[in-house]
């Protein structure tokens, strides 16, 4: 088993910036993200006509999905099972079976999720976030989700980041989605940190790969589903249960 670790603080000394992911770090919405992936692949898969296994909510989830731009996570998982459908278009209705409309289809599925079931958030991650500001930490959060904005109103912490990159963000820069860097290079460009002076959190693997791809300072993988191996593996320097085991020096 990996050891895990919390005698390693985030220090101003070492650091001026923590850049956190949102979904499974900050929000509990990542079990909305699955519940909304197995209803869309599994209707789809039963659709498809072929003998396809359902959906898996963890393998599959962790390996294709998470961390990734919606429509990367749905080219990614088709892929994995033989299957090409058309890219299509971002505007392709949620009844077209292209790329696009599968992943806007899932976004139907889960903005509906959200709406019935609400936002909760882990405690452990607000309280660190609102030590670090009082210790003048700058703090961003970067997500995958075309949604960030939304779930970071719902949860009422809008507030407690300098700046915010998001799907909308790596569709109008044209800013590759995880494992690739783009997107916290350019949350640590907007708060005029140096990536070796910002920590990344994150809890998926291609978001912990595109911490280190990125060269930041430190990264924190937060292991919730007991995958510790497999975020070290990837590169995080710190593996966590809980980020109330990380001190702010």
């Amino acid at each position: 088993m990996t050891n895990r670790s919390s005698s390693r603080p985030i220090s101003r000394s070492d650091y001026d910036a923590v850049i956190f992911d949102l979904d499974g770090v900050i929000t509990q919405t990542a079990a909305l993200h699955k519940t909304a992936w197995k209803s869309l692949f599994d209707d789809f898969l039963k659709r498809y006509g072929k003998s396809q296994r359902s959906f898996d909510a963890d393998s599959d989830y962790r390996v294709y999905i998470d961390g990734k731009a919606r429509y990367e996570g749905v080219a990614s998982f088709l892929a994995s099972r033989g299957i090409a459908l058309p890219y299509g278009a971002p505007d392709d209705g949620p009844d077209r079976e292209t790329v696009c409309g599968l992943g806007n289809k899932k976004n139907a599925i889960y903005l509906e999720l959200l709406r019935s079931r609400g936002v909760e958030v882990y405690p452990s991650t607000v309280r660190l976030i609102h030590e670090l500001r009082r210790k003048r930490f700058a703090t961003a959060v970067v997500s995958a989700s075309r949604n960030c904005a939304e779930v970071l109103e719902a949860a009422h912490l809008s507030d407690l980041f300098d700046t915010r990159i998001d799907g909308i963000d790596l569709e109008r820069m044209h800013l590759r989605g995880k494992p690739e860097p783009d997107s916290f290079l350019e949350a640590a460009r907007r708060i005029g940190v140096p990536p070796s002076r910002a920590a990344v959190v994150e809890d998926a693997i291609a978001g912990v790969e595109a911490g280190r791809n990125g060269g930041f300072g430190c990264v924190i993988g937060v292991d919730r589903t007991g995958h510790a191996d497999a975020l070290k593996t990837a590169g995080a320097d710190i593996v966590v249960a809980d980020l109330a085991e990380v001190n702010v020096g």
